[in-house]
């Protein structure tokens, strides 16, 4: 697990070399193990690493045997001893025994096709002398980040934006036209960032750049083969077969690993599993003071039942807001999401005994492991049975009626799958954002940016399209974006045995009703019944609580409302928003006339941000 940057080199760029250094000191936390440099004509790379495989040996930049190809990558490939034992054959020369080798040497053999041998976490760029040109790539998932500047005959790429901010011909700017996607979302939801000219490259796709154009292309599709036909057994099986050998494959390292642990399934089965070789595996898990939202209970308990030893932190409210300026300089962009601090404190207490952390991250959206797959299991329902004429008269009547039991289905109901998609309006809906913004931005629905997915998958029942449209937005841009910053933060490379190359095939085979089984209110129907087998069952069944939180709370301390409001009166919150609304948000939720917690953070989280890199940095 590391960290690199690069760019190419232009006329207006006199000394690469010391640049390219600074640029990668600027992600050092990413890989604090060593640093090493290309310096060539064209192309200036840089590499930051944290060692896990072949300790001594694998260092980047790495060269090809006669020099014209260089690579740099960050990730881990888990089928990579055996993509070797295949370019030895074919007559490839190594000269080390780093996973990363195996990319640049398989590239030399298939050129892009290499990507559809590649089982694991990647981003990578090779630079190729001969033909001038840059290819690169994200795995399927978007795991590990890779974000690229183009700019005025600038490109500029790596794995943090933050690393662009020592290059002398990168443009700082804001991108305030976003802000209204960031309000309703709580990320940019498409491959923009909310710097201008910044882009997320997606999961999924490669790119070349030559001659100063690129070209981005889409090299994996994920594909829904239904098989309706096998009973729930069959499964249970499959599940079990399959996520063995991913665990194992995700175990591959040179140093200890270690494996995050919650109170739910997901952390449990895969703590579970590597127990089975590693006896005394170390679990870590993280909490609160206030006990009610602590998870600490249940996952010492279960760490207890399996016999593996259990380390834990709490975290406080003092400490929770105190790292809140850090947490925001390393996302790049704002997120406020909440979990991501206690995620940081669980990753900082991991650091100091191991490298290597397995993760849960990944089930909930290849498995239907969240309620609103559920509530898409009844629109869908609803709309067999009743025609679409009935469904909109039903809802536009419902919503000009007083609150009642059923209107927000009514009303939902009448809409087309992808326009009650609840991750558009996550935080604000669209008709309510413009009040909190000091100028007039104009702006699409929020749902449009998440309509594109939906039309991707015409065919599949509303929640496969549901799951489909979180792995191509909330999963990459929110919950795989805080596991790799916040665990990087700390220098710990974090591993997420779900999302595995065969695990999602896998998943995508299996029927609606063994993922998110509307009839019975249960999610991952499938996953907890293999799970079942070898966990407590009070742990399988648990219902998902996400990451709790007593934010909420804090809130309304008088210590932690000052803070908020500080922020709410400040020169930045003047900047952008209209304080007074600001303000309302913040009383109304401490007189507990409101839950405005979600609001007042996604503000609170973008003025933090802000001054993180517009004022400070």
């Amino acid at each position: 697990m590391c960290g690199f940057v690069g760019f190419m080199n232009t006329p207006e760029v006199t000394a690469p070399g010391p640049i390219i250094r600074a640029m990668a000191d600027r992600i050092a936390h990413r890989g604090p193990d060593d640093a090493q440099y290309y310096d060539g004509k064209d192309v200036s790379l840089g590499f930051r690493r944290l060692s896990i495989i072949d300790l001594e040996g694998g260092r980047q930049p790495i060269l090809n045997e006669d020099g014209s190809k260089v690579l740099v990558f960050n990730g881990e490939i888990y089928n990579y001893q055996e993509l070797r034992e295949d370019l030895l054959k074919r007559g490839h020369t190594f000269k080390t025994k780093a996973d990363s080798e195996t990319i640049l040497h398989g590239y030399e053999e298939y050129g892009a096709e290499i990507l559809q041998k590649l089982r694991g976490m990647f981003a990578f760029v090779i630079w190729d002398q001969n033909k001038k040109q840059l290819f690169g790539a994200r795995d399927i998932f978007g795991i590990k980040p890779f974000y690229y500047y183009k700019k005025d005959g600038q490109f500029l790429f790596g794995s943090e934006i933050k690393s662009f901010l020592d290059h002398p011909c990168f443009e700082k700017e804001l991108d305030e036209a976003l802000i209204p996607e960031y309000l309703s979302y709580e990320y940019i939801p498409d491959e923009r960032t909310i710097f201008k000219n910044v882009r997320k490259l997606p999961g999924a796709h490669c790119f070349t750049y030559k001659d100063g154009q690129l070209k981005v292309d889409r090299y994996y599709r994920i594909k829904y083969n239904i098989e309706e036909d096998k009973p729930l057994e069959y499964w249970e099986g499959a599940i079990t077969k399959e996520f063995t050998e991913s665990v194992a494959m995700h175990q591959i390292s040179d140093v200890e690993v270690g494996c995050f642990l919650s109170s739910g399934v997901d952390s449990s089965y895969v703590v579970k599993e590597i127990s089975k070789g590693t006896k005394k595996v170390k679990t870590f898990s993280v909490g609160f003071e206030e006990e009610k939202y602590s998870e600490l209970p249940y996952a010492q308990d279960f760490s207890k039942v399996v016999g593996v030893p259990n380390i834990s932190n709490k975290v406080s409210a003092d400490e929770f807001f105190d790292a809140m300026p850090e947490i925001q300089y390393f996302m790049d962009e704002p997120l406020p999401n909440p979990s991501e601090i206690p995620l940081y404190f669980l990753a900082q207490n991991a650091r100091k005994y191991v490298k290597v952390v397995l993760s849960g991250e990944g089930a909930d959206e290849l498995f239907g492991g969240y309620p609103m797959y559920l509530q898409g299991g009844h629109f869908q329902d609803y709309s067999q049975k009743v025609p679409r004429p009935l469904r909109k008269m039903a809802g536009a009547v419902a919503g000009k009626l007083p609150e009642f039991k059923g209107k927000h289905f009514l009303v939902r109901g009448a809409m087309e799958p992808w326009q009650r998609f609840m991750r558009a309006n996550y935080v604000f809906q669209s008709s309510e954002r413009q009040k909190f913004l000091k100028r007039k931005i104009t702006s699409k629905l929020p749902e449009e940016y998440s309509k594109r997915y939906f039309d991707e998958v015409p065919g599949l029942d509303e929640p496969t399209q549901l799951q489909y449209a979180d792995m191509h937005t909330w999963m990459i841009y929110d919950i795989l974006l805080k596991a790799d910053r916040m665990s990087m933060a700390n220098s710990l490379e974090l591993r997420v045995p779900f999302l595995d190359k065969k695990m999602l095939e896998l998943s995508c085979r299996i029927p609606t009703r063994y993922r998110a089984d509307s009839a019975t209110e249960t999610t991952k129907k499938a996953l907890r019944s293999a799970a079942i087998k070898q966990l407590p069952e009070r742990t399988a069944n648990k219902k998902k609580l996400g990451f709790p939180v007593p934010l909420s709370d804090w809130l309304r301390q008088d210590k932690y409302y000052g803070k908020v409001k500080a922020a709410f009166q400040s020169d930045i919150a003047e900047k952008f928003f209209v304080t007074k609304e600001l303000m309302k948000l913040l009383d109304d939720h401490k007189a507990g006339k409101a839950l405005n917690m979600q609001k007042i953070w996604s503000f609170y989280t973008f003025i933090v941000w802000y001054e993180q890199f517009f004022v400070k940095n």
